[in-house]
Formats: structure tokens, C-alpha cells, sequence
């Protein structure tokens, strides 16, 4: 469990601050995506259950405490309090898998001024570690025009937290399967691996290394053939399925080389060997880009092996991300900063066929129109039992596989997609221009 220490500085001396004057009153905070990267015409939701599983648990600790009033010098006051605070506001999330664009609240916390503030560090990086991910992931399942796609990253992860991160948002994003056998067994997910050219060059020729191979292995038995020549690689790969009467879960793998045209010299020897049920893999140091010339130029590869671009999103490794006070006791506010403005007010996200819409939570819905943000916690409690992992992935995955059709075909495009946006309503635009105009004139000191 995550303490309440996971967290900046900042967050508690303001909390701190809140609770010395008494300013407990009920806020609103909003996370949200400022603008999206280049590369990028949609996000997918993610993140979500691991920010709800540190909010019912989020405590400090005795030794935490000691540290907070040793170390940093918080009063024993100010300890005394941190020591009884909880979670016990309310949190309006969208769900994970599901698709959403820059200006959408991904959630909404409303709680104490407090305890709304002092998650805001934790939630921020849930949410836009596991979107990011999650949202590079969702490109490279589209380039791939459904052919599989396995998730490669673990190696290459900045940290085992992170490989199981990529693991989890690839599968939420359709990924077919994982090597990470320790995420496999968490999420309930396929573990797929080949092996390593280490592993060739153990053995005293490739057909060696390929016949010990296929007898350990005979029901899922990929050849990694790039060790020294492909094409005698595949070569030796045939004649070790001929000489063991091997039929099913066949496969090979390239690894380097230009893959476009190794694969089809790759598949006319395989089909000439009468193998033409044995699946190409292409692996590495792929991405949404390499993959999609791939399959645009023709290239006979049936499933794709995608680890360090993916696991890194390394041409987008974060997002604009915010969490911005959009009311504090009955009164919106907004920020104003230039190239920074917020929104005040609880809000919601309806979907239309036209596009989304932003409204204020209470305003009344456009017709047709379906509301992305859901209560999740109410009072500090899940208003649903925390699922087990593998039912959240699968659940998170439903939304995707349901919302995936209907992104725009613009923003759905792996070169120079064009983002779409939401609008905002008549009521939130009231709202905002409410709140501009009252922070414009607010008196030093109070009205």
C-alpha cells in the first residue's frame, strides 16, 4: 500500500496551511489534458484503479508522521492532524479503456479542501503514466490492421512497476499478449516468448539449437532466425519441422534486416515448403510508425513484437496533464494563466455523434447524449467492489474494442493525425465567464 508521503512537499505545507485555518470546506478539483502531444489524436483512459486503490487506503503512518515533525519540521499540530486525515470525498472518473480527447476531465475530486489537495500529486501520476502508455499502445494496435501485436517492453521499462504498467495498458489497448510472465499471471493475460539469439549460439549450428528447441517446446515453437543469415535460417527452420512432424503454434521470427523484404522471401520459402500455415513475427525496436509501413507496403507479417517504443512512449513520455481547483465552498474558480486556463465548476463529458460536450454536472444532458464521467467513490467508498485484476483489464479492454470504431478517422490516423476536441456549453461558458469576471475584480484582501 502507498502512503500518504507519495506525495510533493508543496502538497502538504498547503494542507497544512488549509487545516491550521480551518479551511475544510468542501472543493472541487479537475484532471484533465491540457492539449495533446504531436502524434496524437485521441487518448484512452487508464490509470483509474490503481488511483482508487491508494484513495481507500490513504493514510501516514506512525514513523511517517515522526518524519513530518523530526525532518520537516510540521508542528505537532499540524501532525496531529495529518494523522486523522482520510479520504472521505467523492471521485467522477471516466473509465479505463475508455477513448477521450485534450480539455476532457479524465476525473473529478470532490472532498475537503484538504484531502483534495493533498492526492492531487499521486492522481496526476497515475493517470498520466497509465494514459500515456495506454494511448501509445492504442496506435500501434491500429497500424497493425488487425494482426496481433505482443508487448515486448519489460527490458527496456524504466523500472519493473513500469514493464508491468506497459503490460497492463497494452492489454487494455488489444494487445494479444505479454512476455512479462509476471503481469501474464497478474492480469490473467497470454505470456508469449520465442527465444534469444544467445540461446542459437549456444548450440553447435542453428538446427541444433532449433531441434532442441522444438522437442522442449513442440506446442508453441517459434524459430528466431537472424542470428547469422535469415534466409538460411529459415531455411533451417523448415527442415526441422519436416523432420519433427511439427504442425501447430508454428512460427518464425525476424528481429533485424529490412523486415519488408525479408519477410516475403521469408514466406515464398515457407509456402514452398508446404508451411504456409507457419506465422511470421517481426520484431525489433518497432513502433506505431515502423509497423504501419509495414503493413501499408505489404510486408506478409502476421503478428508484430513491440517493446521500448511502446513501453517508453518514446515519442510522447508524457502528457500535459493537470489538476486544477475548480471550486472551493460553493464558489467557482479558474485559473487564468496564459496558456494554462482552467474551468471551474463539477463537470461532465457527453458523447454525441457529432463530437463531446462539456457541461456543468448539473446542467441538464443533451439529448442523446452519453455521460463518460461516473461516480466511482462516494464518501471515501468504492460504489462498486474493487474487481480483481484481470477483470478491470478485461473490462477496461470492453471499452476500448467498443469506443475504437467510432474515433474520428482523422484522429485515428498513425501519420499527422488531426485531433478533434470537445465543445462546451452554454451553462459552463456562463460559469467561467462568472468566475473570470470575479477573480478580474477581487480586491486585495478580500471584497
Amino acid at each position: 500500500m502507498t502512503g500518504a508521503l507519495a506525495t510533493d512537499l508543496y502538497e502538504l505545507n498547503m494542507a497544512a496551511s488549509y487545516l491550521r485555518r480551518g479551511m475544510t470546506d468542501t472543493a472541487t478539483f479537475s484532471l484533465f489534458v491540457r492539449r495533446l502531444p504531436p502524434g496524437r489524436g485521441f487518448l484512452v483512459a487508464a490509470g483509474l484503479e490503481p488511483s482508487l486503490a491508494f484513495l481507500e487506503g490513504v493514510r501516514f503512518e506512525a514513523h511517517e508522521l515522526d518524519y513530518l515533525r523530526d525532518e520537516l519540521g510540521f508542528t505537532t499540530e499540524d501532525v496531529d492532524a495529518f494523522a486523522s486525515l482520510r479520504f472521505t470525498g467523492d471521485v467522477w472518473a471516466i473509465p479505463e479503456g475508455r477513448v477521450l480527447y485534450a480539455g476532457e476531465p479524465l476525473l473529478e475530486v470532490t472532498a475537503p479542501l484538504p484531502e483534495g489537495q493533498l492526492v492531487e500529486t499521486f492522481l496526476l501520476n497515475q493517470i498520466t503514466f497509465h494514459t500515456t502508455l495506454a494511448s501509445k499502445a492504442a496506435r500501434c494496435r491500429l497500424a497493425a490492421g488487425g494482426r496481433d501485436v505482443v508487448d515486448f517492453a519489460f527490458r527496456r521499462t524504466q523500472g519493473a512497476d513500469a514493464a508491468d504498467a506497459a503490460a497492463r495498458d497494452s492489454a487494455i489497448a488489444g494487445f494479444a499478449a505479454t512476455s512479462n510472465v509476471a503481469a501474464a499471471r497478474r492480469y490473467g493475460l497470454p505470456a508469449a516468448g520465442t527465444m534469444a539469439h544467445s540461446y542459437v549460439e549456444a548450440f553447435p549450428s542453428e538446427v541444433d539449437a532449433f531441434r532442441a528447441f522444438a522437442s522442449d517446446f513442440p506446442q508453441r515453437t517459434t524459430f528466431l532466425v537472424d542470428t547469422y543469415d535469415t534466409l538460411k535460417g529459415v531455411r533451417a527452420a523448415i527442415d526441422v519441422i519436416h523432420e519433427l512432424g511439427l504442425r501447430d503454434a508454428l512460427g518464425i521470427r525476424l528481429d533485424s534486416g529490412d523486415l519488408g523484404a525479408l519477410s516475403v522471401q521469408a514466406r515464398e520459402l515457407l509456402d514452398g515448403a508446404g508451411l504456409g500455415h507457419v506465422r511470421i513475427f517481426a520484431s525489433g525496436g518497432l513502433d506505431e510508425m515502423d509497423i504501419d509501413r509495414l503493413v501499408r507496403g505489404g510486408a506478409p507479417i502476421d503478428a508484430f513484437g513491440v517493446g521500448t517504443r511502446m513501453g517508453v512512449s518514446a515519442d510522447a513520455p508524457f502528457l500535459d496533464t493537470a489538476y486544477k481547483l475548480a471550486e472551493y465552498a460553493g464558489r467557482p474558480v479558474l485559473k487564468m494563466s496564459p496558456g494554462k486556463i482552467s474551468v471551474p465548476g463539477a463537470k461532465q463529458v457527453y458523447r454525441l455523434p457529432g463530437g463531446d460536450v462539456v457541461t456543468l454536472r448539473d446542467e441538464a444532458p443533451p439529448v442523446g447524449g452519453e455521460p463518460l464521467l461516473r461516480p466511482v467513490m462516494l464518501r471515501g467508498e468504492r460504489t462498486d467492489p474493487a474487481p480483481d485484476p484481470p477483470a478491470a483489464v478485461a473490462a477496461a479492454r470492453a471499452w476500448f474494442e467498443r469506443d475504437l470504431p467510432a474515433v474520428p478517422l482523422e484522429a485515428a490516423r498513425v501519420v499527422d493525425p488531426v485531433t478533434t476536441g470537445p465543445v462546451t456549453s452554454e451553462g459552463l461558458e456562463a460559469l467561467a465567464k462568472e468566475a473570470r469576471d470575479r477573480a478580474l475584480t477581487w480586491e486585495v484582501g478580500g471584497r
